[in-house]
């Protein structure tokens, strides 16, 4: 039984919402993303294994298979940060599909730095991988016959390279760990800074948004669905911050 809820946006978009026990965030996938056979972009495929023992690569694998997709159709994957609940298991991505990963220069530099502690502090091994490319502040240029296309934000604040992807023509964000349902990210982690995360916060909060798409759920939910719902949303967390 997988701890994956699926869930379906548009044509080309999936959500595999985290149910599970242990820390592990929600991925996302884009289909038909990419020119070739691997024409599909996965986000935050999180952890191989949580601290409860939960196989959460395998679960993850598990709900695409059940909607009929492989992790070997795969062809890139794209990481808002490289903490080990975002970014551990794409080297088992790349091991099963070879396929790019991308994440932000700032952030790679950061994951040199800090990574090897960060991942033994939290009982995790760092993926031995290297980006093929850095994402960008805006639009990302691909060899696609994609309909979605996707535009990259730089929002620091949780880690000093974190990225939010926006998706205009589903009005859809993938948040990151910046901000969630009623809550935002943390800023106590090495890396962490509460101005800029309050920066990029306010910036995601001028956007178009139909669909929030949070790394994590909290008490108050995952997906939030509904301009209104996600303009109230960031007038609550203003408050916190």
């Amino acid at each position: 039984m997988t701890n994956h809820k699926s869930i379906k946006i548009g044509q080309n978009f999936y959500c595999y919402v985290w149910t599970g026990k242990g820390n592990n965030c929600n991925a996302s996938l884009i289909r038909h993303a990419l020119l070739g056979e691997q024409s599909d972009i996965l986000v935050d495929p999180g952890h191989i294994n949580d601290e409860w023992g939960e196989a959460c690569f395998d679960s993850l694998a598990q709900a695409m298979e059940g909607d009929g997709f492989k992790i070997e159709d795969v062809g890139l994957v794209i990481c808002t940060h490289c903490h080990p609940d975002h970014f551990e298991a794409a080297e088992s991505v790349v091991k099963r599909s070879n396929a790019q990963v991308a994440l932000s220069r700032e952030e790679y530099e950061f994951y040199n730095n800090e990574g090897n502690r960060f991942y033994t502090a939290f009982g995790s091994k760092a993926p031995q991988i290297e980006p093929s490319f850095y994402l960008q502040e805006g639009d990302l240029k691909l060899d696609a016959v994609n309909k979605l296309a996707i535009k990259v934000l730089f929002t620091p604040g949780h880690t000093p390279g974190s990225v939010a992807l926006y998706l205009e023509e589903l009005k859809l964000l993938i948040s990151g760990d910046v901000v969630f349902a009623g809550s935002i990210g943390r800023t106590d982690f090495p890396g962490g800074d509460a101005s800029l995360l309050r920066n990029s916060i306010d910036r995601l909060s001028q956007l178009d948004v139909e669909y929030l798409i949070p790394g994590h759920s909290t008490q108050a939910g995952s997906i939030i669905s509904n301009k209104n719902q996600v303009s109230r949303n960031f007038h609550l967390v203003k408050t916190i911050i």
